[in-house]
């Protein structure tokens, strides 16, 4: 099998490598890639938005499974276009992928499975959301409709706060056209665990749960970000939670796509608050998410070539349960300084190894990581998130261990990472420096 990995980032580098372990796969092609795909297979130099160049890429090298992996790609209509072009796609349609490009029409696809979520409003003018944020005049949601790469949720505390997110979407148009519609919802209280499927159109996997750290800052302080860290298997997540996510939540969702006439294939993520009233739905991604990718892929025990080409071909049912490994895994992204502002790029990042990982203890997936222009061969940031360290272990303990023993071996000027990944989780009160 010839696989073609689309997308440019840590999550990425997880799948190609994870692929690359399958023994039904014999090349593995990166579109457009990273530092880190380069070692586990071909890059080529194709943008995740060019979706001509993409299906050309992808027919020119016979490609027999395309997995993609960023959402935008989705949204436009790429795994449309694959099939088309008579290649299984793992990655769901323009149609269905509206779960994660359009908050709004999630949460209507919520309401008509009768599945538990926040309360909500969607606004399509300032006027209108700014009267209701003062009508409620309590802690609030903002989040903008569309994409906005994971930055376009803000958690207002106050009234102030939520004026403010309002002005900065619709008015200021900080996200573009993601933020012309508006969701304000009730902030909700409760561990927040990120749970992923695998889904074929009308069956849905085994699912598997890990932890997300979203604000940039140690103790969930700061600005939203496209994620700081994980953790697998969350605290609060056991074998009853999970039977009751997948048959309440996950798939009355794969259902209702179903009969709007948009079967889902692709991996499903489900964002879920764990509230006193029990498990109450955050938000619908149509991937794995990153860094969460980083997190779980290491814990697939099953063939994920094979488990992808049936989701693709509508066959899940005929391949074995898919297995997730119950070892804890932790990944600690490291990221430029004044993420997930404005940042330098082009710095020389010195102890990362030209290799996928060391060992069984730890690995490292790179993300905003490219080679000097110079021809030296060296390896600089090109990005915001640079890198996601990963650490296993027979307890938490020793996989947070493993994870922050990598990222303390690598530098590179203004490098920063949150100190207190899975801290809670491992019981620990002192945080890692």
């Amino acid at each position: 099998m010839r696989v073609l990995v689309v997308g440019s980032g840590g999550r990425e580098h997880a799948l190609a490598w994870r692929l690359a372990g399958s023994t039904a796969v014999t090349e593995i092609f990166s579109a457009p890639g990273n530092s880190g795909t380069a070692l586990v297979g071909t890059n080529l130099p194709v943008s995740d938005t060019d979706i001509d160049g993409m299906v050309k890429a992808a027919t020119d090298r016979s490609i027999n499974l395309v997995v993609i992996g960023p959402e935008v790609p989705l949204a436009l209509g790429l795994a449309d276009r694959v099939a088309e072009a008579g290649i299984p796609c793992f990655g769901p349609s323009r149609r269905a992928a509206r779960l994660e490009s359009s908050k709004s029409f999630a949460r209507d696809v919520q309401d008509a499975a009768g599945i538990s979520g926040p309360e909500y409003r969607v606004f399509h003018n300032a006027s209108a959301a700014l009267a209701y944020a003062e009508y409620r005049d309590r802690p609030l949601v903002v989040k903008a409709d569309g994409l906005a790469a994971g930055k376009g949720v803000a958690m207002c505390a106050n009234l102030e706060e939520a004026k403010s997110a309002i002005m900065m979407c619709m008015q200021d148009r900080m996200f573009g056209e993601a933020g012309e519609t508006v969701v304000i919802e009730e902030w909700l209280h409760g561990p927040e665990i990120s749970v992923f499927a695998f889904a074929d159109g009308e069956n849905l996997s085994e699912v598997v749960a890990a932890t997300d750290y979203k604000r940039v800052g140690e103790g969930d302080t700061g600005p939203n970000t496209g994620g700081m860290g994980s953790y697998g298997p969350p605290t609060p997540w056991d074998e009853t939670l999970a039977k009751q996510v997948r048959s309440e939540i996950m798939l009355p969702v794969i259902r209702e796509l179903a009969a709007r006439g948009s079967p889902y294939r692709g991996a499903l993520y489900c964002g879920l608050m764990l509230t006193d009233d029990g498990p109450r739905v955050l938000e619908f991604n149509c991937r794995f998410g990153d860094p969460e990718t980083q997190a779980i892929m290491p814990r697939l025990v099953s063939d994920p070539a094979e488990v992808m080409m049936a989701c693709a071909t509508g066959s899940l049912d005929d391949v074995a349960p898919v297995e997730w490994s119950d070892s804890p895994v932790v990944a600690v992204v490291m990221v430029s300084g004044g993420y997930p502002g404005s940042y330098e790029t082009g710095l020389e990042i010195h102890g990362l190894e030209e290799s996928a990982f060391d060992d069984n203890d730890s690995m490292v997936f790179h993300a905003g990581v490219s080679h000097a222009a110079d021809g030296s061969g060296h390896l600089v940031t090109s990005g915001g998130r640079v890198l996601t360290c990963v650490g296993m272990g027979d307890n938490i303990d020793q996989a947070r261990h493993h994870a922050y023993g990598r990222a303390a071996e690598i530098r590179f000027d203004g490098a920063y990472y949150r100190p207190d990944i899975a801290m809670l989780a491992s019981g620990q009160t002192a945080r890692i420096p």
